[in-house]
């Protein structure tokens, strides 16, 4: 099938095994048992180097974590606090530049809100791992007095580490309409941004599940980029319930089939047109492959890191300011505490143990340092492939393959970059994993073992991973690549 983007990409099939077994062997990249067929086109490439587009907003790459993670532990300690060093080396390395508060927990009675202190450890940390700071006031049962009075304190206080204010978290969860919940969030608004108290603070909303986009449509409407609200809030889920994904590889086909592009473009139609005719930026600002938690041997394999790559890409293509992937060693669901499947790392004795789907979120935030490059793209056998481009620099770019087959009978992608410029220079950075004897369908399975530049991420957030220089091109700087099912390459090129 045909993999279609908002700019027109160019993948091609190289026609011999010199290039497919240099480039393995180069970049440590496995091809594993797959069916080859000689008779199959190139995939090839060719970037508009001269009509950048948009640019990728600077703090696109967040996570979201549960408001009762704010809270200390039963020892007094703060996980979100200057002097966790590991978590603070954790977010650099990956690239993180974005932290939202909320979750199920932040509006749940049975728990306290943060007080005073456990925020100033909150931006304490925010300031020291150089992120923004996305806060959820609790709205479901909650107090407007204590509400105001917490956005007053981090107005004061924090203004330059935070990000905007949420007013309540998934409102469609505990009021049934629109319309009440709209009074409701405008009464809690007013309050706070009354001259006495907070008149400089941003709000996101409504910050819903998957299935109401309709409100995050209306309050673009209702609102549009004259009022309090600075950006529409969303909330993702695109593979659904995970308690219904009983077939580990069935759900690992599904994320990684080409259809989530559709299922994409038509979630976006639901309410992405209206926030941006009425000019308001958007976000997700809780999102990750399924929910409830997450899939078992779905959400913690490399098949989660190569979709949430794509994820990524494919939503910065259409407009999105970023993504905040929920995680945690727990997440709740409904009034419960899980083990979080879908998580970009979990606590460890020795720091935090990175996760496949972290690895997505490193290797973008590499790749997107800059402004959107459209390309043209042949794909003449229709290969799972995904492919991007950004303008990172006044003399380079780089190029994100993303090869989606996978199974017994995957097809590895040999691909011709052409870049227009003859003396162009070439660096790739590949992800894989580390089980060369893995099939493409085993490798997708994996949870363990993953490498981006032949490295892992360690527990104490040290990552050495390595740029491999590509052949020198051929005319017209062409660069010719091998990319092994189940597998995604980052390379760089320089035009100096």
């Amino acid at each position: 099938m045909q993999h279609f983007f908002s700019h027109s990409c160019h993948v091609a099939f190289l026609k011999t095994s010199h290039y497919r077994k240099l480039f393995a062997a180069s970049l440590g990249l496995f091809a594993g048992t797959i069916c080859f067929c000689q008779s199959q086109a190139p995939v090839t490439i060719q970037l508009s180097l001269q009509t950048p587009g948009a640019a990728i907003a600077a703090d696109f790459v967040g996570l979201s974590f549960e408001m009762q993670r704010v809270l200390p532990d039963t020892n007094g300690d703060h996980f979100f606090s200057a002097k966790n060093h590991a978590l603070i080396a954790t977010f650099k390395t990956l690239g993180v530049k974005n932290l939202r508060v909320g979750g199920n927990t932040a509006d749940r009675p049975t728990l306290p809100p943060p007080d005073e202190s456990d925020v100033d450890s909150l931006f304490a940390f925010a300031r020291a791992a150089d992120v923004k700071v996305i806060y959820t006031l609790r709205l479901r049962e909650g107090s407007l007095e204590a509400a105001t009075q917490m956005a007053d304190y981090i107005s004061r206080h924090y203004a330059k580490q935070l990000d905007s204010f949420a007013i309540g978290n998934e409102p469609n969860v505990f009021s049934k309409e629109y319309a009440p919940y709209l009074a409701e969030w405008k009464r809690y608004a007013a309050q706070i941004k009354a001259p006495s108290n907070a008149p400089a603070a941003k709000f996101c909303g409504p910050s819903t599940s998957p299935g109401h986009e309709s409100w995050a449509r209306n309050f673009a409407i209702d609102f549009g980029s004259r009022g309090p609200l600075a950006i529409i809030a969303q909330h993702d889920y695109p593979g659904g319930d995970a308690r219904r994904a009983t077939n580990a590889a069935a759900a690992r086909d599904r994320i990684l089939s080409p259809t989530m592009d559709g299922h994409y473009a038509r979630f976006a139609a639901n309410f992405v047109p209206a926030a941006l005719s009425n000019g308001l930026p958007y976000r997700l600002e809780e999102a990750n492959s399924f929910y409830d938690g997450g899939a078992l041997d779905v959400s913690d394999t490399f098949a989660a890191a190569l979709w949430a790559l794509d994820y990524q890409w494919w939503w910065a293509e259409h407009g999105a300011s970023g993504i905040n992937f929920h995680t945690g060693d727990r997440v709740a669901a409904r009034d419960e505490n899980k083990p979080c499947r879908y998580a970009i790392f979990w606590s460890g004795p020795g720091g935090y143990n990175v996760h496949p789907i972290g690895y997505a979120l490193k290797m973008f935030s590499l790749g997107s340092r800059g402004r959107l490059l459209s390309a043209n793209i042949e794909n003449t056998n229709q290969l799972n492939l995904a492919v991007y481009a950004a303008e990172t620099g006044k003399h380079e770019f780089c190029v994100t393959l993303i090869n989606r087959e996978h199974g017994n009978f995957g097809h590895a992608a040999e691909i011709v970059l052409d870049t227009g410029v003859a003396k162009a220079r070439a660096q790739a950075l590949s992800l894989s994993t580390l089980d060369n004897r893995a099939t493409p369908d085993k490798a997708v399975a994996l949870k363990t073992g993953v490498l981006l530049g032949g490295a892992g991420i360690q527990d104490d957030a040290s990552w050495d991973g390595k740029w491999i220089p590509l052949a020198q091109p051929e005319a017209n700087g062409q660069f010719k690549l091998t990319l092994p099912a189940a597998s995604a390459v980052l390379v760089r090129v320089s035009t100096r």
